[in-house]
């Protein structure tokens, strides 16, 4: 891993290249523990019997894609959220309507579970994957859930569209 990690730093960075070497063990391991999630996903599913569908229906796509981009946003933005990510984040600013800005800290792999959660990108693969499984599993209440997150995506834009347009018209 130290030559890994010495060859990765950029050229003029090779003063902190343990510091490259401790962000790719972090990295591996999240890698590590997102194919361990996803195979414990397809244990259920297989010991369920749950037969994976021909195709997605559009209507499931634009539920679970609207759910998702919520639920990623919420969990890694959202002021309300912020005591799940203190212990792997330090506190940088308020950036928007219950948003907040954090950086990761600690060492390789509490960074690396920082960078995950303050990410909402990053969140979004685990929570596809999540709701992928649980449509396998739970079909139902899995609809459901990306239902209700979808209704919340739709009220937050009106919110936000409500104020936009309330800040024209006292302009």
């Amino acid at each position: 891993m130290r030559r890994v990690g010495e060859a990765y730093a950029p050229d003029d960075q090779h003063q902190h290249q343990h510091q490259h070497r401790d962000r790719l063990k972090g990295h591996l391991a999240a890698v590590v523990a997102f194919g361990a999630y996803t195979a414990a996903w397809g244990t259920v599913a297989t010991r369920r019997r749950s037969k994976a569908p021909d195709s997605f229906a559009p209507w499931d796509v634009l539920l679970t894609g609207a759910a998702v981009f919520r639920l990623s946003r919420l969990l890694s933005k959202g002021s309300v959220t912020s005591p799940l990510r203190a212990p792997f984040t330090r506190y940088e600013s308020a950036t928007g309507p219950a948003e907040v800005s954090e950086s990761p800290r600690g060492g390789a792999v509490t960074s690396a579970v920082g960078e995950l959660v303050t990410c909402p990108f990053c969140l979004s693969v685990w929570l596809t994957t999540t709701f992928t499984g649980a449509r396998l599993v739970w079909p139902h209440a899995t609809r459901t859930v990306t239902g209700a997150l979808t209704s919340l995506a739709l009220a937050d834009t009106l919110q936000l569209g409500y104020d936009g347009w309330q800040q024209k018209v006292e302009e």
